[in-house]
This record gives structure tokens, sequence and C-alpha cells, in this order.
């Protein structure tokens, strides 16, 4: 059985039990999440979250270039009032440099990938400062909400706070 069968097989199970389908569309807790992909991290349980209070975007190292556009409707449309973004500790993102994985794409894949940023970074606390400059100069989302930067270490679970 492949691993997408299992899921779909849990899923099934969940459906039978689920009780949370009239849940509003915006989030209770009027906040917009953005965390990195890695899989150590369960943002729900590390933050005391359930469903419905807040919108949690992923991506490789959280970055919030890519959570821009998210950000927008998620304020804009689903009146979100504050943005933490959260970047962790081991992250993959440090591992490589966007030259490293272009030419991997290219030798693998075949892939021309000259023109993708892939956003790697080298310190961990600078990426977080350089994401909330990011989202401090954009011209789409809200400046007048609280936006705040974290490194959440994977061994411990805890957060530390990046001053800016």
């Amino acid at each position: 059985m492949s691993v997408i069968d299992e899921l779909v097989d849990a899923n099934d199970s969940y459906a039978k039990e689920f009780k949370k389908g009239e849940l509003p569309l915006p989030p209770k807790r009027k906040i917009a999440i953005v965390v990195c992909m890695d899989a150590r991290i369960d943002p729900a349980k590390a933050l005391g979250l359930e469903e419905g209070d807040a919108h949690v975007i992923r991506n490789a190292g959280g970055r919030l270039v890519e959570a821009l556009r998210s950000i927008a409707i998620s304020q804009q449309l689903l009146g979100t009032q504050e943005v933490a973004i959260i970047h962790h500790t081991d992250c993959g993102m440090l591992t490589f440099t966007d030259a490293q994985l272009r030419t991997k794409l290219r030798e693998g894949l075949n892939a021309d990938a000259d023109n993708i940023s892939f956003l790697a970074f080298r310190d961990l606390d600078q990426s977080v400062r350089d994401d909330i400059a990011i989202y401090r100069s954009s011209p789409i989302v809200r400046q007048d909400v609280p936006v705040r930067g974290f490194v959440y270490d994977v061994r411990s679970g805890k957060l530390r706070e990046i001053r800016v």
C-alpha cells in the first residue's frame, strides 16, 4: 500500500468522527502564521492551535516572500490582524545555495532553473529579520498590524523571538 493510500484510509476514519464542519471561514484568532514545511514542526501542537484558529502558511524555509499573496488574502478578505514568521533550527535551507540546487536540477532533470530564487540562507536569525523587512516593504500587506519573528528549536520545541 502506498503512503497516499494510507493517508486516504486515515482520512476515512477521521471523517467518520469529524464534528467541526460548521467553523466560520475567517480564523477565530485573527492571525496568519508563516512557518517552514519541515515535517518535524506541528504548528497546531507547538502553538496551541485548534482547527479554525489561524491561517498557517507553509513553505520551504517559512519564507515570507512566498507567503505575501496568501497574507494579503488573509488580511483583506478574512480579517487577520497579526502575523507571525517562524523559521527553525537545523533547517534544510541552511544546507545548500541556490547555485548548488540549480546545478542539481540541471544535472538530474535537465531543468533550467536559473531564473528561480530558492531562498536558501546562511544565517538563521538574519533570515527572520530579512523576512520581516520584506513584509515591511510590501505594498500589498497591512502595515498597521503586529508582525513578529521567531526561531523554533526542533530539539526543544521552544520558540525564541528575534528582535528587529
